[in-house]
């Protein structure tokens, strides 16, 4: 018997409408509800890829006798996280606070007024490993509510009065040099035997590698440098990269980058593509271009809708196993591939009889990082094999913010490559989220299948703003650059704090929620804070009248002060706060003749702007194309050609 998602859209909601628990999706239906049955809320938050939340539901919410308590003595509510980040958001907040830590899924209790009094994250069915059952704990609460609702109301009310009253702005520590202190966290964290920064689990943040890439273009660090490069190369050669059909997993859950969290999130590889393609750009290293384009073509093939937008994810679990549909046997490549061929590619990709995950293998190339040949043929022919014989759910979803990512992503890598394929997928998922998720000036952060979904947070307003300036570095056409204008406007309308500075969240458009936040610090993705501000400072050199100079003062000053706290956690700020204090190369191209080529000869930092006919301040050369190349406030004399070469570096 259906539940009440089964008219949602969300796949992660559809997975649970066939539950025995009678879930009701977010919204005022279920907490009026709640207040007419005088039951508390269980609210749980998920998304489709995340394998414990898989667990939890197999374990408890499919079976009938935990639904028999939950639909008992609670009104049980499912959310997608990756639909409504901001009721996410919030409600980690309150479980990071209760319990000093979080994660998916999230299980938090509710009064129906919305305010929490209990969190956690993934409970099993029954008690183990030390961790509460989650049958006991249901009876618990509801005994507690039936027995002892007061208590529960009052620590409800204390939480969330702590943080309706929490200040909007930090307590601001050194605001001196800190670019100097992120680099200096990053190499006090940085593996200098495995790469990747700290110990396991290792994430990619690619925002860090940016930031590190930059600081060696600009100011010849080689150790940065050294620190990005070799922690790309051996995310690439482990198992978090996918070497049969392209593409990065979630994490590695190890510190040698071979065992990887098997799910697959846009915008993780969107972020990995621009790292890789600015690694390229720096050494002209072609398995960095290799990788990039390996992991674009991954999305082009498996992760794009008929009308051109990105999915979200694909799960880590399939035939109900995680990883099982990465995972190969020396006796399976060699029955697909023929005996020699498959010896080389069980020896070059370290399949071996006694596996590396569970009895089998995750391909890698850690003894093997720098093939001779790319075995191209082989891993089409394992990549068919692998379709054939397990399926992976895909959460087919567009959502604008990761789309705005891997629009930006695309653009720089047909600037590196020069192939036109990745342009026209960027342009094609920019025509898709101007048919379907903008009317007029309403933004919407969700398509399923023809429905928007809420309206839009900052962070897809910030990507959106930033896809359309990586258009224009892309193409040079302006209607970008004043799309970019238009939508920094907006999202200053809707979202900026004009009495302290910084951007909350929410919108004006958005449900008000229990508080009104700002997410300054970068996490798995760069903050909404810290694009916007990046953006800011771009608009800056390409449009210095559309952005007032109070609006990008307050904006960099509360920047500082949160990045202040912990630097390492705020690079992409800290890329923004850079090319303020040391802006990028400036490009003036006077009456280019193929405004096509021009794009694919600037360097991906810098900023370009084209005139139609020559003017005062730049007159042509000898009557020719003329390209006038500015670093901070000093220009070079005027040139004819211009050679990509002669701009990299410093």
């Amino acid at each position: 018997m259906s539940n009440h998602l089964i008219h949602e859209t969300s796949p992660y909601l559809l997975q649970h409408a066939e539950n025995p628990v009678a879930w009701y999706p977010w919204g005022e239906e279920a907490f009026l509800k709640a207040r007419a049955e005088d039951k508390p809320v269980f609210l749980s938050i998920g998304y489709s890829a995340c394998h414990w939340c898989h667990v939890m539901a197999h374990e408890s919410f499919e079976d009938e006798a935990t639904a028999e308590i939950l639909n008992r003595g609670f009104i049980s509510i499912k959310v997608d996280r990756e639909e409504r980040p901001d009721v996410d958001n919030v409600y980690m907040a309150v479980c990071q606070a209760m319990t000093g830590s979080g994660g998916w899924p999230l299980t938090l209790f509710l009064t129906p007024e919305k305010k929490p009094f209990y969190a956690g994250t993934y409970f099993p069915k029954t008690a183990r490993f030390g961790m509460p059952g989650f049958r006991d704990l249901l009876n618990a609460v509801e005994e507690a509510w039936t027995h002892d609702r007061e208590k529960l109301i009052r620590s409800a009310e204390s939480l969330t009065n702590a943080f309706q009253a929490k200040e909007t702005h930090a307590r601001v520590s050194k605001t001196e040099n800190l670019i100097e202190q992120g680099l200096s966290g990053l190499v006090n964290s940085f593996d200098r035997v495995y790469g990747g920064f700290g110990r396991a689990p290792k994430f990619p943040t690619p925002q860090n590698l940016l930031f590190l890439l930059q600081q060696y273009e600009k100011n010849g660090n080689a150790h940065a440098l050294h620190m990005a490069a070799f922690t790309l190369e051996r995310m690439y050669a482990g198992g978090m990269f996918d070497h049969i059909g392209g593409g990065f997993c979630r994490y590695s859950t190890d510190r040698h980058f071979l065992v990887p969290h098997f799910e697959k999130m846009l915008y993780d590889n969107a972020l990995l593509i621009l790292a890789y393609c600015k690694a390229y750009e720096l050494t002209g290293d072609r398995l960095f271009l290799e990788t990039a384009e390996r992991t674009a073509d991954y999305l082009l093939r498996e992760m794009r809708s008929d009308g051109g937008g990105f999915y979200s994810a694909q799960d880590a679990d399939s035939e109900g196993e995680e990883g099982h549909y990465y995972l190969l046997t020396p006796e399976e490549t060699i029955a697909v591939l023929g005996k020699e061929a498959g010896e080389a590619f069980n020896a070059c990709f370290d399949i071996t009889k006694e596996g590396n995950f569970e009895g089998k293998c995750i391909p890698n190339l850690l003894r093997h990082p720098r093939p001779t040949e790319w075995l191209d043929a082989e891993k089409q022919a394992l990549l068919a094999y692998r379709k054939n014989r397990a399926h992976l759910l895909t959460d087919d979803k567009v959502l604008t913010f990761w789309n705005a990512l891997a629009i930006t992503a695309l653009c720089a890598l047909y600037r590196v490559s020069d192939k036109a394929d990745y342009l026209r997928a960027a342009l094609s998922a920019d025509a898709f989220l101007e048919a379907n998720a903008i009317r007029g000036e309403t933004l919407y952060a969700s398509v399923k299948d023809g429905k928007t979904g809420s309206r839009a947070f900052l962070d897809d307003r910030a990507g959106l703003a930033l896809y359309k300036l990586a258009l224009y570095d892309a193409t040079l056409d302006r209607a970008y650059l004043d799309a970019a204008v238009r939508h920094t406007g907006i999202a200053i309308k809707e979202y900026f704090d004009r009495d302290l500075g910084g951007f909350f969240f929410s919108g004006t458009e958005n449900e008000e929620l229990l508080f009104r936040f700002k997410e300054a610090a970068d996490n798995a993705l760069p903050s909404g804070n810290s694009i916007i501000t990046y953006v800011i400072a771009r608009l800056a050199v390409l449009a210095p009248d559309a952005i007032s100079e109070e609006v990008a003062e307050k904006q960099f000053a509360y920047m500082k002060s949160q990045a202040s706290l912990q630097p390492t956690a705020h690079t992409a700020f800290l890329t923004a706060l850079s090319d303020l204090e040391q802006p990028p190369v400036k490009i003036v191209a006077v009456k280019a003749e193929d405004r096509d080529r021009i794009p694919l000869l600037a360097p991906l930092g810098a900023n370009m702007l084209l005139l139609d006919e020559e003017t005062d301040e730049y007159p042509l050369l000898n009557d020719r194309e003329t390209f006038y190349i500015c670093r901070g406030f000093h220009c070079l004399p005027p040139v004819n050609e211009l050679k990509r070469e002669n701009l990299i570096g410093r």
